[in-house]
């Protein structure tokens, strides 16, 4: 597949609040990888096929390989099914996450509204910061200097009667819960998808598509229907890797909350 390294050493950038190396792997550019590997196993079936002596031809080897296949077929089928719904739960709560944040953002600015005019720089904080989280949604970007603004400026406030200490505390706890659904994103930005299961995958698909080439004829319908069925089973995987990285590519968790809750601040 393909991957690309990002960020710095693991240690140094936890301690740093920057992501830590990880491989991402490239939806678009490992689902043509996994297209050319399957279609390629279609295709030196094809090319095999004439060359098998005539007892390996035979109705019953046929049967025996056509049984094997059905069971390999049936495996890929419940493993794409699998990690399709995987993947897509994933995707759902990255997009939950962001709906949450943007629920709570608006909340807070409404808490700090109610404090007073004291909170205006706090509340003036928090639209910067979720300015710089509606513009660059990817998990732990902007993270720790932002929030840490954020929660010193609620920090810094005085009340001067319960009512103000009240809001107060009721501030702090959705500022620590901002950064409580930031971290949860980058954490789970940070799953990885489960290779070894992908590369056994891809192997089926491989193998199955070897044998749909072996007694085939050598023809452009049989290599037509093999291509189209090739570009299907890696475009699903594509779906599965692409839901896998929300923040970034084709699918990507939409910003509209975060730019609602934007709209909303400050009145």
């Amino acid at each position: 597949m393909c991957w690309c390294e990002t960020g710095s050493s693991t240690g140094q950038g936890i301690l740093r609040g920057r992501p830590p190396t990880q491989f991402v792997m490239n939806p678009l550019l490992s689902s043509l990888i996994i297209f050319a590997c399957v279609f390629a196993g279609g295709m030196f079936g094809i090319f095999v096929g004439p060359m098998l002596p005539t007892r390996d031809t035979s109705s019953e080897s046929k049967d025996v390989v056509r049984l094997g296949m059905g069971l390999v077929a049936t495996t890929v089928a419940l493993v794409l099914g699998l990690l399709v719904a995987s993947a897509k739960s994933f995707y759902d709560t990255q997009n939950n996450e962001v709906t949450q944040l943007a629920a709570n953002i608006v909340l807070l600015d409404r808490v700090l509204a109610h404090y007073g005019p004291e909170a205006a720089d706090a509340r003036v904080r928090l639209r910067t910061t979720a300015a710089d989280w509606s513009q660059v949604l990817e998990p732990g970007v902007g993270l720790r200097q932002g929030k840490e603004l954020l929660f010193d400026k609620i920090s810094e406030l005085s009340p001067k009667d319960d009512s103000q200490r009240a809001l107060k505390t009721q501030a702090t706890n959705l500022a620590v819960q901002l950064g409580q659904i930031r971290w949860m994103m980058f954490a789970q930005n940070s799953v990885p998808v489960p290779k070894l299961l992908l590369f056994m995958l891809v192997f089926w698909l491989t193998v199955l598509f070897m044998s749909f080439g072996l007694f085939a004829p050598r023809n452009f319908t049989v290599a037509s229907g093999l291509f189209m069925s090739a570009l299907a089973a890696s475009g699903a995987i594509f779906l599965i890797l692409a839901m896998y990285h929300p923040h970034a590519g084709l699918i990507r968790v939409s910003d509209a909350p975060l730019r609602a809750a934007l709209a909303q601040l400050g009145q």
